[in-house]
């Protein structure tokens, strides 16, 4: 399981030259089917709508519940929007395509 966790984390968009990098953090306890789950969906989002301009950062409590703290994350999974600012939080498994696209504010709310 830590090995799955390990790549997750090195698993990121990388970002074009002089284009603006969304910097994301998904906060998750181990390697849960809702862990898994969140993960995948973010990573299709990303790919259709940030073509490559963006960050992952997987952040698993499991391993290090501290940082849990500096981003005032209180349920898991939670997905954290730190760039472009203001920041942003989505709580669950990031299923509701459309509310974590109005959440992210790749789309306006209608």
């Amino acid at each position: 399981m830590a090995t799955k966790t390990k790549s997750l984390k090195k698993n990121r968009g990388e970002p074009q030259e002089g284009v603006k990098t969304w910097e994301l953090r998904l906060y998750v306890a181990g390697q849960t089917s809702k862990s898994m789950v969140a993960f995948s969906n973010l990573k299709k989002l990303c790919e259709e709508h940030l073509h490559g301009q963006y960050r992952i950062e997987v952040i698993d409590l499991l391993e290090n519940p501290a940082l849990a703290k500096g981003d005032q994350i209180l349920a898991i999974p939670t997905l954290v929007r730190k760039l472009p600012e203001p920041i942003k939080k989505i709580i669950g498994d990031l299923s509701n395509k459309e509310r974590v696209l109005v959440g992210l504010n790749l789309i306006p709310t209608a």
